[in-house]
């Protein structure tokens, strides 16, 4: 069979959250069916890193697709094309895109429709672009694939599509991120926090992320507690970050605040391991990849109460209401004032963390690719 892949983002050192699902999951898939060919379509120059083996064909095809307007170009024009002429059996979508002028069986990956219930959190013209296309995309594909029980119920009442048509594929855990020893966590601490403990967030810098809700709650905790705990947040600016700022220049402790931008893996390894917390409270989140690659690293987990989060968090984090900054501060609180506590996070979070691998995902995404070539 010919499987076409949307592939436009594996992106050199610029792997996020879907990239990351696309790269695992890919990475594993054609080495493993060797006895397929797979077509990767990229959007623009591509790193050689990412033609994991002999039966990968790489295809660049413009324009870039850095706007809704080149998104619609790129998907209903040039996909079709290059489905057509390769004669492709399915096109596989990892970020949930298809193409609607194709008969080409399809399979999109939607990991969350957070734009349906927060589409102030995007600029006008992206909102717009989801909340019109992904029901069409929704309805087109052969089959959809999502990262949570939550994400698969949401899609159904939304979208009105047959819960037989859904499966849920967990994301799996980047084993880079494993208990670090002391020396490390110390050198960490050095290069990050000027040598203190610190709380982490890991993300985007994103509305539905809830940073300013964790920068109050912050404050709030330095406040109530004789301590000088910091808190640094890794990753970048998206869009719609005035809040934040406004948020952060109120604050009494923002000089205990540490913007780092976005890690490279090795660097993001060394500070999650040295920290005292992740502390990751968003009102929306369709998985939740920091709560289990913290899991992993052996760091107890604050979070949200919403959405997938419980699901995926199970009985091994301290929850938090993301609306309630004043809870969140509490949780704090709580978590730095007992070790016993921490402890008993850290091995809860062990065992849960087993419920989740990138085979797992890879082997799990297979079998959803096996229903559309049937």
């Amino acid at each position: 069979m010919i499987i076409a892949v949307n592939t436009r983002l594996l992106l050199h050192g610029r792997l996020e959250g879907i990239g990351w699902f696309t790269f695992e999951t890919l990475s594993r898939i054609t080495r493993d069916h060797p006895e397929h060919q797979f077509l990767f379509i990229f959007d623009r120059p591509f790193s050689p890193e990412f033609i994991f083996s002999g039966n990968v064909t790489p295809i660049v095809l413009s324009p870039p697709t850095r706007h809704p307007f080149l998104w619609y170009i790129w998907f209903e024009l040039q996909i079709p094309r290059i489905l057509k002429k390769y004669k492709a059996d399915l096109f596989f979508s990892p970020d949930g895109y298809l193409s609607l002028n194709t008969n080409v069986k399809q399979l999109a990956v939607i990991h969350d429709i957070n734009f349906v219930h927060r589409p102030k959190d995007l600029p006008w013209l992206k909102a717009k672009y989801y909340n019109y296309f992904f029901p069409l995309f929704a309805n087109k594909a052969k089959r959809i694939v999502t990262v949570s029980s939550y994400s698969k119920e949401d899609i159904h009442k939304t979208y009105l599509i047959e819960n037989d048509k859904i499966d849920v594929v967990y994301n799996g855990i980047n084993t880079l991120y494993t208990p670090t020893s002391e020396e490390e966590r110390q050198t960490a601490k050095a290069n990050y926090s000027d040598g203190k403990d610190f709380f982490l967030f890991i993300g985007s810098l994103h509305p539905r992320k809830n940073v300013g809700g964790l920068l109050l709650a912050y404050d709030a905790f330095r406040s109530s507690v004789e301590s000088d705990v910091k808190l640094l947040i890794v990753g970048g600016s998206m869009f719609k970050t005035s809040d934040i700022e406004k948020t952060y220049e109120a604050m009494r402790f923002k000089d205990d605040v540490v913007f780092t931008g976005r890690l490279g893996n090795e660097a993001l390894h060394q500070v999650l391991g040295a920290s005292l917390a992740l502390t990751f409270v968003p009102f929306f989140e369709g998985f939740g990849i920091p709560v289990i690659e913290a899991m992993n690293a052996g760091v107890p987990v604050i979070c949200s109460d919403t959405t997938s989060l419980p699901e995926v968090g199970g009985d091994a984090v301290l929850y938090a209401d993301p609306f309630d900054f004043a809870r969140i501060t509490e949780v704090m609180i709580r978590l730095f004032q007992n070790k016993e506590l921490r402890e008993s996070l850290i091995e809860k979070g062990f065992r849960q963390k087993e419920k989740f691998s990138w085979d797992k995902t890879a082997g799990l995404l297979w079998r959803s690719i096996e229903k559309c070539l049937k």
